[in-house]
């Protein structure tokens, strides 16, 4: 399985790079064309870009990738898009954090792993704005291999006309690979982020998968991807109708509350921040999801 699926290894991390310069590119022009309404004073952001690694055990290469990270724009308060690829071998924490699935074939004896993506959370100056996440992936080890990903809206004042767009887009690109599709991940996406302790869904939900393998290595990519393509489609709208509108200092603490769940869960229940932890992964570039500010009651 290592030299079969090498050549699918490079094509996923050079897919995830490419669409991480196009979701970049995109909002760097939605910040030059805030020309009018709250925060159209300021001066459009830009993102500031790192490379990060990732050191083995032994302090060898590991992979790495690169952050990307706006703070203070005109319609983004922060946002960062993620892209990496690391390998190596997974210690026994790592290995639980891996894989949703009680254990990962043969990694016992062999626990050599490759494993690439993006990942992206976008938290908004108007709180009319929702914020967003998406995130897709591919993990590789010498006995098995899956994908995983999907998005979700996180509105701290919901209209449902947005939700309606969000989940109408990325039915619209899941159904050429099966009417079943959507509804399977939109149901896996509210299993998903679904906060235990305070007994409530993170936001108005989205799609989501996880270890995602059918043997059909270039069906489960052809999927991701467009999990990938319908993201930009399924947010710009929604940041282009509402972040003109004006606010309450009442909406700007709702959506610092909201924030607070957000936080909550990344910290708590995240199993991509717990497997950036877990495997050494740059701690800023795994805890880039959290907002700027946030508060609790």
């Amino acid at each position: 399985m290592s030299e079969m699926l090498a050549a699918e290894r490079s094509r996923a991390s050079d897919w995830f790079r490419q669409l991480r310069d196009e979701i970049v590119h995109t909002f760097e022009l939605l910040e030059d064309s805030h020309a009018s309404g709250p925060f159209s004073e300021l001066a459009p952001g830009r993102f500031t870009v790192t490379e990060t690694r990732r050191e083995a055990a032994d302090g060898g290469d590991a992979g790495g990738g690169l952050m990307s990270v706006m703070r203070g724009g005109r319609v983004f308060e922060k946002v960062g898009v993620n892209v990496s690829t690391v390998y190596g071998e997974l210690g026994e924490q790592a290995q639980v954090a891996m894989a949703a699935r009680k254990g990962i074939p043969g990694m016992a004896e062999d626990p050599r792993f490759w494993a690439s993506g993006i990942s992206l959370v976008a938290h908004m100056r108007n709180p009319h704005v929702p914020a967003v996440h998406m995130n897709t992936r591919m993990f590789w080890t010498p006995h098995a291999w899956w994908f995983g990903g999907g998005s979700d809206l996180n509105p701290c004042i919901e209209y449902e006309e947005d939700t309606a767009h969000f989940h109408a887009t990325q039915k619209t690109h899941l159904d050429p690979h099966g009417a079943g599709h959507y509804p399977r991940l939109k149901e896996w996406a509210d299993e998903y982020f679904f906060i235990p302790h305070r007994k409530r869904a993170r936001g108005v939900g989205g799609i989501f998968m996880d270890d995602y393998c059918t043997g059909d290595w270039d069906a489960d990519f052809a999927l991701t991807q467009d999990i990938g393509r319908a993201f930009l489609p399924a947010f710009v709208p929604l940041v282009e109708k509402r972040r003109v509108q004006g606010f309450s200092d009442n909406d700007k603490d709702a959506q610092l509350i909201h924030r607070g769940l957000y936080a909550e869960y990344n910290l708590v229940y995240d199993r991509g921040t717990k497997f950036g932890l877990a495997t050494g992964h740059d701690p800023d570039a795994v805890l880039m999801s959290l907002p700027p500010l946030a508060k609790w009651v």
